[in-house]
């Protein structure tokens, strides 16, 4: 197992501040909650704001916003060389 993945200490876990490769790691802010995440749950701070973020998925509350066919229609058409 390679020892830079579990620690500076061997069997410790790697710290807030210590990538698993070694180079140095900012915890930034937990997107639920605003805590400082973890590198076991980045970028969130928890399980539980992990789960959290799952389920806003899978309700419905976050959306990739897409375009209607209906709506791309009734869009003028973007050919440079068509007469108007």
């Amino acid at each position: 197992m390679n020892e830079k993945a579990l620690g500076s200490a061997g069997g410790e876990p790697p710290r807030d501040s210590e990538a698993p490769d070694g180079a140095a790691w900012k915890a930034r802010p937990c997107p639920i909650c605003g805590k400082p995440a973890t590198l076991e749950t980045h970028p969130f701070c928890s399980k539980r704001c992990t789960d959290v973020d799952l389920h806003r998925w899978l309700g419905g509350t976050y959306a990739i916003p897409a375009e209607d066919e209906s709506d791309a229609e009734k869009a003028p058409d973007a050919d440079p060389d068509a007469e108007s």
